[in-house]
């Protein structure tokens, strides 16, 4: 991806959604942009307005760590916005390759043994490792069964943007949609910073952008997210609404890689509801299985 277009609009972007009075400054009149000017993010961040105007040009190899976090305060980042404008400086001066650890190929990769015990293991809700891209890459029988309908359709490619946006039975599964989707793009938008020589990536992002105005118009707003912890509603063909509090777990031994575990409040409808899909799941498992033997 073309650094430099990406730190131009996404500090842009960022500029844009900052009323002067959230700022502390006056409003004064004839504004012909909105958010602020590029003068009062300078004078915010303590730095001359050439300087600053070189930064949203995308020009950001070789600027300090303290002028970085000064923009970042001056256009009020959160934590993952932080992190995401650190990512696009280090990969444009090259030193991301020696700051993050090496990341293996995730197209290949197989959960160990001992992994796939850990996940089977959780048998009380669903429990899965996914990638930056949301490849599912290894899965409990919850998970698996919480996902039916990701793994039913070969074209999703056990990915879950490809499910949000291509496939229809998505609308269904995700009462709240839009947030979803926001979420999805939030995610692959934060990973693209992380990782900008994905090529896996690029591609998933072309065909998603070629194919679906709703993720087209996301990727453009530049939003990102750090995804660990919350609650969100589902809706499961086979077992009808759940919602579920989700705990996401970066994995030390593989950089790039999240384990998320799902769960429901004890006593409430949605941890009966994951009790029937587990039940629903061994069903399905015991068809299969005997179909597999009588063919």
């Amino acid at each position: 991806m073309d650094n430099q277009r990406e730190v131009r609009e996404f500090l842009t972007s960022r500029r844009a959604r900052i009323t002067p009075e959230q700022a502390g400054l006056p409003a004064g009149t004839r504004r012909r942009v909105p958010g602020l000017r590029r003068s009062e993010v300078a004078a915010l961040a303590d730095v001359s307005v050439e300087y600053y105007a070189k930064l949203e040009r995308g020009h950001v190899a070789g600027v300090s760590p303290a002028v970085l976090e000064a923009v970042a305060r001056a256009l009020r980042l959160d934590e993952a916005e932080r992190a995401h404008l650190l990512d696009l400086a280090r990969a444009a001066d090259g030193s991301d390759a020696l700051t993050r650890p090496r990341r293996r190929a995730t197209r290949q990769w197989k959960a160990h043994r001992s992994l796939q015990w850990t996940l089977d293991a959780v048998t009380a809700g669903p429990a899965f490792v996914r990638n930056g891209r949301m490849d599912l890459l290894a899965a409990n029988q919850l998970a698996r069964a919480f996902y039916h309908e990701v793994y039913a359709d070969p074209h999703n490619q056990a990915n879950l943007a490809r499910f949000n946006f291509l496939d229809p039975a998505s609308r269904r599964f995700y009462p709240d949609w839009d947030q979803a989707a926001d979420i999805a793009v939030a995610i692959l938008r934060t990973e693209a910073g992380r990782d900008p020589h994905d090529k896996d990536l690029h591609d998933l992002v072309g065909e998603l952008s070629t194919r679906s105005d709703a993720f087209r118009t996301r990727w453009g707003a530049h939003n990102v997210r750090h995804h660990g912890t919350g609650t969100k509603r589902y809706h499961h063909h086979a077992v009808g609404d759940l919602t579920l509090a989700y705990e996401g777990l970066e994995m030390a031994a593989e950089p790039g890689l999240t384990l998320t575990i799902y769960t429901a409040e004890p006593g409430s409808p949605s941890e009966e509801g994951l009790r029937l899909l587990a039940s629903w799941a061994a069903t399905q498992d015991a068809q299969t299985a005997a179909r597999e033997a009588s063919g």
